[in-house]
Formats: C-alpha cells, sequence, structure tokens
C-alpha cells in the first residue's frame, strides 16, 4: 500500500545508515515492527500490580513438600 509521508531526510537517512538497510521502505518496515513490539512491552509492564494476590497464602508451603 503505498504511502506518502513528509520525514525529514537526514532522519531517515541516518537511521537507514545505521539500521544497514538497503532501502528507506526496509528501514521504516523495521522501525514501524520495532514501534509496535515496544509498545506491546509497555502494556505488559502495566499489567504488573494488577493481580490481586490472596494475603492468607503461604508459598513456603509448597517448599516443604519437596
Amino acid at each position: 500500500m503505498p504511502t506518502n509521508l513528509v520525514i525529514n531526510d537526514k532522519l531517515i537517512e541516518n537511521a537507514r545508515r545505521i539500521g544497514k538497510h538497503a532501502t528507506k521502505t526496509a528501514m521504516v518496515t523495521e522501525a514501524l515492527n520495532e514501534y509496535i513490539l515496544r509498545r506491546k512491552q509497555i502494556g505488559i509492564l502495566d499489567l504488573f500490580h494488577a493481580v490481586d494476590y490472596d494475603p492468607k497464602y503461604d508459598y513456603k508451603a509448597q517448599r516443604k513438600r519437596r
């Protein structure tokens, strides 16, 4: 799907060189994939401390059974 974007040429060229991409399209595609992965990771981090544990649960009891 062709898309026209106005992006700073120096920024694009610098990112293409650093990422060792042959084309601007390859660089933009990888950048978008990395952006998506990063946002998903942030979403997962938001889940930490979202689970309420039973204060009566004795995790050490599991160790004693062995």
